[in-house]
């Protein structure tokens, strides 16, 4: 109920006013059933403008940080993070992953759309990176299809860093559904896993138009700020 009265009477139409989104292949989402919806992740608003171009309900996993804040901010952003349809789950690996994965599980058991980032991080630079197996385990053991989605410009609209996104036009393109189903019983196969992920990203690639980068984008963006921070520091010695 609250997603709804978020999405169509609180949010929804100023920023459809404000930033007129743009979308391709709606057609591809079914009408009802679970599916995985794995998309690339190029802005904090991705999780914005995704669900408003799309008339079922599509829901998230997403950090539990956004959820534990306090006074009036944090109660704001749970509102925030509730009204665009996310579930607050520990992230990190061993067991935190797999809670995780198992959220994503049930989620889709309950027959609804799940929506993945298998970058696992927002790319710094407008490319695609190398996508985590943990989207090819949620389509192995669950069975559903997984449907590539591609973000444009949200980079451009907010930028990592900005908290309100500029007026500038956004879009989403849909692709055709991959079926795994020649995969099923193969979870624990780190093979099967790797080509399942691999497929998936090649779609998203197709729809983005994106650079591709075989690397993981958490770790990339570890580095840069190691990099980052020793050139600060060196300012501070000279």
């Amino acid at each position: 109920m609250y997603y709804q009265v978020f999405k169509y009477v609180l949010l929804g139409p100023g920023l459809k006013m404000v930033y007129r989104p743009w979308a391709e292949g709606l057609d591809n989402i079914p009408d009802k059933g679970p599916a995985i919806l794995a998309s690339n992740h190029l802005s904090f608003s991705d999780s914005i403008f995704l669900p408003l171009v799309m008339t079922r309900k599509l829901v998230f996993l997403g950090k539990a940080d956004y959820f534990n804040g306090r006074g009036l901010k944090g109660a704001a952003t749970r509102a925030f993070m509730a009204g665009v349809g996310t579930i607050p789950v520990n992230r990190g690996g061993g067991r935190a992953s797999e809670a995780a994965l198992r959220t994503g599980l049930q989620v889709l058991a309950n027959g609804d759309l799940l929506g993945i980032y298998p970058e696992g991080t927002r790319s710094p630079d407008g490319r695609l990176y190398k996508g985590k197996t943990g989207v090819a385990r949620l389509a192995i053991e669950s069975g559903v299809p997984v449907i590539p989605v591609a973000m444009i410009d949200t980079h451009i609209a907010q930028p990592i860093g900005k908290r309100i996104p500029t007026r500038h036009q956004t879009g989403v393109k849909v692709g055709e559904p991959l079926d795994f189903s020649d995969y099923a019983g193969r979870q624990e196969d780190r093979e099967a896993l790797r080509e399942v992920t691999d497929t998936v990203m090649a779609a998203i690639q197709d729809l983005s138009g994106q650079e591709y980068v075989d690397r993981d984008g958490v770790q990339y963006k570890k580095e840069l700020d190691r990099e980052l921070k020793g050139e600060w520091e060196g300012e501070l010695g000279d």
